[in-house]
């Protein structure tokens, strides 16, 4: 089959390697139909995630077809339309018993194209199958229900609910990529009194917009004094970190309020400085996590009943033999406007940034 290897930080390519097949009777084999693109691929790409091994198959989030299964499998089965999810669960293990699946022992955790192979190529094998996939509603596409593997329950777990959003909140999302946006759409959920988005990119901050922001700023501009200006001084009471470098952090720290939580998503590939000096008197909550999808469930019954914006966050669909093109694309979101790239379908005669509901 054709699959896309990462062969060391900058080499990488779309190439022959083996069909999987069954190794345990919790496998399953899954016939890749939809595949998407993640920030994280980008920093394996760079060097940042050095337990990736050279020859590895890049991807962890997917939406295909059961072709084989394991004698232990029970939920699902060969023709069954299912969610690969970003997190592998074994079950078994003090972790998976607490619902915190990304922190497996038993061998599963954020395993798929990070430490066996993953999900950008045709077939792939799928650990402990029956914690591992999801049955998908008939009614919903799979280029929708594929941003369901990993950026819709990471905003929601990581940033949303770890930074505890409550009803009028004033929730400031830093970093308006794809994670940033889907937090920006589920903490509405939780009707805030306002969300404020923050990024470099215009047209970011625009698609922020559409997503529920109710206000914007650009990260060059003092977005301190914005948020100041609508908090009447005090900050922000949930601030979500949704892009992973120290500048974005510090800035978290500064626009948070007393008392606030601070939520940090963004994947971080070097040291951050943590000013202590100046937060150990201001009661702050910061939390930091790995998703666990014991959200999926949940998210994918609220995408089947339209109440989730999906399919709005794809500006970019390509074959599925075109993996090098789009991770062009994807790299290069600055220039071409790309937020979540989607391979499976047929491509977009012209780039949007968002659609509208």
């Amino acid at each position: 089959m054709k699959a896309y290897v990462f062969h060391g930080p900058g080499q990488s390519a779309w190439e022959d390697v083996p069909d999987p097949g069954v190794q345990e009777p919790t496998d399953a084999i899954v016939r890749v139909d939809d595949v998407t693109l993640c920030g994280t691929d980008l920093h394996i790409l760079k060097g940042d995630v050095p337990e990736v091994r050279p020859g590895t198959v890049l991807g962890h989030e997917a939406v295909g077809e059961i072709v084989d299964v394991g004698g232990d499998v029970r939920i699902v089965r060969p023709g069954d339309r299912v969610l690969v999810s970003c997190i592998t669960a074994c079950g078994r293990c003090r972790y998976c018993r607490e619902g915190t699946y990304g922190q497996c022992r038993g061998g599963g955790g954020w395993i798929l194209g990070h430490l066996i192979d993953g999900t950008q190529a045709e077939y792939v094998r799928v650990p402990y199958a029956d914690l591992s996939v999801h049955p998908l509603p008939s009614a919903l596409d799979g280029k929708d229900a594929v941003l369901l593997a990993d950026i819709f329950p990471t905003s929601y777990e990581v940033g949303v609910l770890n930074g505890q959003v409550r009803p009028g909140d004033t929730v400031a999302v830093v970093g308006a990529g794809p994670v940033g946006l889907a937090a920006v759409a589920t903490a509405r959920l939780f009707a805030p009194e306002r969300v404020i988005a923050v990024d470099l990119a215009a047209a970011r901050l625009e698609a922020a917009k559409h997503f529920g922001a109710d206000a914007v700023a650009d990260a060059r501009e003092a977005p301190e004094q914005l948020v100041a200006d609508l908090t009447g001084g005090l900050g922000a009471d949930v601030v979500v970190e949704a892009v992973g470098v120290p500048e974005t952090f510090e800035l978290c720290t500064r626009i948070v309020r007393p008392g606030g939580h601070l939520a940090n998503v963004g994947v971080h590939g070097k040291p951050v400085t943590l000013h202590l000096e100046d937060l150990w008197i201001k009661n702050v909550t910061i939390t930091t996590g790995l998703v666990d999808t014991y959200s999926t469930p949940t998210l994918l019954r609220m995408a089947a009943a339209g109440r989730l914006p999906t399919g709005q966050l794809v500006t970019h669909t390509f074959p599925l033999n075109h993996m090098e093109e789009a991770y062009d694309v994807f790299a290069r979101a600055a220039d071409t406007g790309a937020l979540k790239v989607v391979l499976g379908e047929e491509p977009h005669e012209e780039v949007v940034p968002y659609r509208a509901a």
